[in-house]
């Protein structure tokens, strides 16, 4: 599903660091080594379709849609 981020993240957190994120060795393998965090917030995002909704669980390097309020 392809979306575009309409406005700003709000409400950010981070949920996990360093070796707490179940996916690092992948992260790293693909986008190389730093200091990785996983984030969650909300944002408006607007679908292909051209329906906009606020996505819950956006991600600064991989962007994922984890459900519509």
């Amino acid at each position: 599903m392809n979306f575009e981020i309409i406005r700003d993240i709000t409400n950010i957190e981070i949920i996990a660091v360093g070796n707490s994120i179940r996916e690092l060795e992948r992260l790293r393998k693909t986008y190389g080594s730093g200091r990785w965090r996983k984030l969650k917030g909300f944002a408006t995002i607007s679908l292909d379709d051209g329906s906009i909704y606020e996505a819950h669980g956006i991600g600064k390097k991989e962007i994922k849609i984890k459900r519509f309020l």
